[in-house]
């Protein structure tokens, strides 16, 4: 007689279950999306958090990580509103359209709504669950347990559409903070519908206060139309104790433009996912991401490109700059499924490490069912160019500034993928500020 071995559930992962049946009823939804939820839970309490058994969480251990289940964080009152009136910062004075969602929850009085561009819908996301008008199912993305988790436990977000052949000229920002000192947990969902030919630039923060010790789960949905373009920009600078988690997941038509950018300088402990479907023929994809990391910080960008159909193209740049004990964590897949012939796909990971315990991680991947493609990968991991150094050293410059310049001279080759200039400025203000922040 043989035994099943089930491994012993941790005290966040029971945590988890008694919150998931404490909120069960209170989440927004009807009854599909009752059932939605409680399928996405028991996928969730089957696995478990993963683990580095598991090797697309090999690296990030959220077992090990994760101690407790936090409280769901509550809707937030005047105080929280107040404290996040200055959030997103990082492009202020910008003509952007900023959207808050303030401790989990959309703020429409606190977002500006105000004279939409003809064919651009905006709503909380906790009204397109509650009338049924919102799908919660991963496609790729299905089978990994904190998307699950995402899907049992989503509350509220923004949900976007964009009719056929809408160019929308002004930017929309994603603020996403964290105001309360009290340990608590958001989890959010975001989707948005970009029609054919419809162009649009999406930005996303997510940030919250130092002090706190509070956990996000983030997960937004993409369905970029045929002949649409879209450029995504998402920065992560979440307090010094949070657990940030996101997951992105996009289907990216025929003929399709889509320019992912994502910049990491905060948090205690960042998981971002992203699971992207070239679904058409002659489909354009680019990623650039940067990491800046310090102190005992841990970032883990993991990546899964598919290239499902013909002619499709893809680049992926992902940097980490990495000082004192942080480590750096880059996963990044390419698949290309039979019939996607002539598929052109390249990726490359660099990490440039600025002290002896710092690490970086980086496994790029290639899985290809085809035999007419062009695809390659490979990856870098050094220290700063001494010869390099001393040459700026030898003209007056001082050692601190002059490892600035070669920083700023490494980060910058991803930043210049931005195409707009005034975001490509606040990107690399950023940047500058991490800098300041070693001297």
């Amino acid at each position: 007689m043989n035994a099943e071995l089930r491994p012993v559930k941790t005290a966040a992962e029971i945590g988890l279950a008694d919150l998931f049946a404490a909120v069960r009823k209170d989440l927004p939804g009807g009854s599909s999306i009752e059932a939605i939820r409680s399928d996405a839970f028991d996928r969730f309490a089957a696995q478990g958090l993963p683990n580095s058994r598991v090797e697309a969480w090999r690296c990030t251990d959220l077992r090990r990580l994760v101690q407790d289940a936090k409280p769901l964080a509550r809707r937030p009152d005047a105080a929280a509103k107040t404290a996040a009136g200055g959030a997103g910062a990082v492009f202020a004075g910008l003509h952007i359209r900023r959207l808050l969602i303030v401790d989990g929850a959309f703020v429409p009085e606190l977002s500006d709504l105000a004279a939409l561009e003809a064919g651009v819908a905006i709503r909380a996301t906790v009204e397109a669950l509650r009338r049924e008008e919102m799908v919660l199912p991963f496609g790729m993305a299905g089978a990994d347990p904190v998307a699950a988790l995402n899907t049992a436990l989503a509350g509220d977000g923004v949900v976007i559409t964009v009719a056929a052949d809408v160019v929308v000229e002004r930017p929309i920002h994603l603020v996403f903070v964290t105001t309360g000192a009290a340990p608590a947990a958001m989890f959010t969902r975001s989707r948005l519908e970009l029609g054919h030919g419809a162009s649009l630039t999406l930005i996303e923060t997510h940030e919250g206060p130092d002090h706190s010790d509070y956990q996000v789960n983030a997960a937004l949905q993409m369905d970029v139309g045929d002949k649409a373009s879209l450029d995504h920009i998402k920065i992560t600078s979440e307090g010094a104790a949070a657990l940030h988690i996101a997951t992105l997941e996009a289907s990216i038509g025929v003929g399709a433009n889509y320019r992912e950018f994502g910049f990491t300088t905060g948090g205690a402990v960042v998981r971002n996912q992203l699971f992207l479907r070239l679904a058409g023929e002659g489909t354009i994809a680019s990623v650039h991401q940067a990491s800046l990391l310090s102190g005992r910080q841990h970032a883990d960008t993991t990546l899964t490109v598919d290239h499902a159909a013909a002619g499709s193209q893809s680049r992926e740049v992902f940097k980490a700059v990495v000082d004192d004990e942080a480590r750096a964590v880059f996963q990044g897949r390419i698949t290309v499924q039979p019939g996607a012939q002539q598929t052109d796909a390249r990726m490359m990971a660099r990490a440039l490490l600025l002290s002896d315990e710092a690490v970086a991680s980086c496994k790029p991947e290639l899985e290809i069912f085809a035999d007419d493609v062009q695809c390659g990968h490979g990856t870098t991991t050094g220290a700063l160019d001494d010869q390099l150094k001393f040459y700026l050293m030898a003209r007056g410059i001082p050692e601190k500034e002059a490892e600035a310049l070669l920083i700023q001279a490494f980060v910058g080759e991803v930043i210049d993928a931005v195409a707009r200039e005034d975001l490509r400025d606040a990107l690399s203000r950023t940047m500058h500020d991490w800098l300041k922040g070693r001297e």
